[in-house]
């Protein structure tokens, strides 16, 4: 039985997924594409950079480790060249422990926020073990891995702060394309960005998948996207994503798309437009599944 929130989310995306953002007939630049990973209840983000440079950010729960890998290797991905791990919560760094084991990687970039469970010490001793060297993120720092891209870290851990409010927000930027990468922050790391830097973005993977914690009005304003990413598991027990986030990004006339709703997302960009690929088609998921 699909709870009404789903059931209107994808009706969304069927709207949507017949009206991508419109692409100029001629790309002049090479093409950057970013993948939304269907992990469930978390995050997994791959970007695959103009010079064919791989980023994984997060690696979703333990269980969507083996599905994370797949994906990777389905794209003939043998190597992550970075990892980067927005914050310790299980469903962010649980699968990347599968891909450290699976995958070659270049490096890692942490918070350095320690974490008292199992799957974090794993984590860090996978690296250890490995000989991987690892970084930790400081805000204002420039993330140097593709010269025809800038990658920055808006947000960093902090003394006696939670692991979400120390969540990394990314910034990636190709061309005239922006997007914005929030973690798990709420409102308050938001607001603090929005006081520091211009957020405008093409695009925003919205935080928290979608909590009550974070999207506030203000500061989606103040990003106005086109696109928004929320992603979650339709059968997650915390309500994701709440009704007033949804309402938000439908005020400031945002497309939204959802892993829950079309599984894996990719979105790929000339540096100048962009185009959203959803791996499922909603109007098929939702003969298939029904919505009774």
């Amino acid at each position: 039985m699909w709870n009404r929130g789903f059931i209107f989310l994808l009706m969304l995306a069927v709207i949507h997924f017949y009206n991508p953002a419109p692409i100029h007939a001629k790309q002049e630049m090479p093409s950057m594409k970013v993948h939304f990973i269907n992990v469930g209840q978390g995050d997994s983000i791959l970007i695959e950079t103009p010079l064919e440079r791989t980023i994984l950010i997060d690696g979703g729960p333990p269980r969507a480790g083996d599905a994370v890998v797949k994906y990777l290797k389905e794209r003939r991905i043998n190597e992550i060249d970075l990892l980067v791990a927005t914050h310790p919560d299980i469903d962010h760094i649980g699968g990347l422990v599968k891909v450290l084991k699976k995958m070659e990687v270049g490096r890692v970039i942490d918070t350095g926020k320690l974490h008292p469970t199992k799957t974090f010490a794993t984590y860090m001793n996978r690296i250890r073990d490995l000989e991987i060297p690892i970084t930790i993120a400081e805000k204002d720092t420039p993330i140097e891995i593709d010269p025809m891209v800038s990658f920055e870290i808006w947000n960093a851990a902090q003394p006696l702060t939670s692991p979400n409010a120390s969540s990394l927000v990314l910034k990636l930027t190709y061309g005239e394309t922006d997007m914005l990468f929030m973690g798990d922050v709420g409102k308050k790391e938001e607001k603090a960005i929005q006081k520091k830097y211009d957020v405008h973005a093409d695009l925003i993977k919205i935080g928290h998948h979608g909590s009550n914690t974070s999207s506030a009005m203000s500061f989606l304003k103040a990003v106005d996207p086109e696109i928004a990413i929320l992603t979650y598991s339709k059968d997650n027990n915390y309500g994701h994503p709440v009704p007033r986030v949804i309402d938000h990004l439908n005020k400031i006339n945002a497309l939204i798309y959802s892993t829950a709703a079309l599984d894996s997302i990719t979105v790929e960009t000339d540096g100048d437009s962009l185009i959203v690929n959803p791996k499922m088609n909603p109007i098929q998921k939702f003969v298939e599944e029904g919505a009774g």
